[in-house]
This record gives structure tokens, C-alpha cells and sequence, in this order.
């Protein structure tokens, strides 16, 4: 990103790090203007959400079939 700010052209970085030029403007919009410190506490925050979100999702799975279970007569 850096060296993109400095004036490097995308397509020259894309092909230097071996990434898409779409990589590179992706990433720019999604980490423009940021510090490392702050890059790494979002990598850190979407991977905690993204854990949360499957333990969810389990839990309602889990939840779907108590309830079918449940409703079939006996």
C-alpha cells in the first residue's frame, strides 16, 4: 500500500508481488489509510467474528433439529 501512495502504479506492484491488479485496489479500499497496527486488529476482529458466526450457526443447527425431534409424536 505504501508504495502505491508513494506513486507506483498498480499493475507494476501487482506484477512485482505476483497478485491481480484487482488485488491491489481491493486491498486499497479495504486497507487505505490505515497504520499495520490497525490492519492487524482488523484481521484479528473478522476472525473472531467469523468463529462467533459458525458457533451460531451450529447452535441454531442444533436448535432446528431439537425442535424436530421434538415434534414428532411419540
Amino acid at each position: 500500500m505504501r508504495e502505491n501512495e508513494a506513486g507506483a502504479k498498480a499493475a507494476d506492484l501487482a506484477r512485482k508481488h505476483g497478485v491481480a491488479e484487482a488485488t491491489i485496489y481491493n486491498w486499497k479500499a479495504k486497507f487505505g489509510g490505515m497504520d499495520v497496527s490497525d490492519a492487524k486488529r482488523l484481521r484479528a476482529l473478522e476472525d473472531e467474528n467469523s468463529k462467533l458466526k459458525k458457533l451460531l450457526a451450529d447452535g441454531m443447527l442444533d436448535n432446528a433439529a431439537l425442535k424436530e425431534l421434538l415434534s414428532k409424536k411419540w
